[in-house]
């Protein structure tokens, strides 16, 4: 992995690397394979977008079973922060009535955006609803829902790339980084 970058006003040092992901995503697809790939009926996942996009590619890609997948764009960060303000800016378009659904998150962190999307998929009737999260930080959540399928569990830090951002920059970073607070830069 690389060197410390710098996205706009901060500084991020190496975390996670590539090949961890690419591995992280290898053992969600085969355990959503081993519940799904001779259901008789196919999963319907959901993206949430904007930062699930990497994560959401890169699992298709290796998903063998028969599925659909949906896209929704949810709202709630604002720098580094997470706000307690969720906005759905594109919403669902496909009948979920009945189906099983997996809503792909890149993070869970205070699992408030999550968790309104959760209970708006609600009113769609699903048979089931699951989770797939790369990235959970325990510190930070404050929900009870459970991720079903799971890549990292990080401490409560900022990160950035895999799709990840820090204000709308930064996702295109195949790693993911860890946030460097002032005093720590080298």
């Amino acid at each position: 992995m690389a060197e410390n970058i710098q996205i706009l006003d901060l500084h991020f040092q190496p975390y996670i690397s590539a090949e961890e992901i690419d591995n992280a995503v290898s053992r969600i697809a085969a355990d959503i394979d081993s519940k799904y790939l001779e259901s008789d009926n196919p999963p319907v996942f959901i993206c949430i977008l904007n930062g699930s996009f990497v994560f959401s590619s890169d699992l298709m890609k290796k998903v063998k079973t028969s599925c659909q997948i949906e896209f929704v764009r949810l709202k709630s960060y604002q720098g580094t922060q997470s706000t307690e303000n969720v906005q759905e800016v594109l919403g669902l378009e496909i009948d979920l009535q009945g189906r099983d659904v997996i809503v792909l998150e890149d993070i869970v962190d205070t699992g408030h955006t999550l968790d309104k999307f959760l209970k708006t998929l609600q009113a769609y009737k699903p048979r089931s609803v699951e989770i797939a999260s790369l990235i959970f930080k325990k510190e930070a959540f404050k929900k009870s829902f459970k991720i079903d399928y799971l890549g990292f569990e990080i401490e409560n830090k900022f990160i950035v790339g895999y799709g990840l951002d820090y204000n709308e920059y930064g996702r295109n970073i195949p790693e993911i980084y860890q946030i460097v607070h002032s005093n720590e830069v080298i």
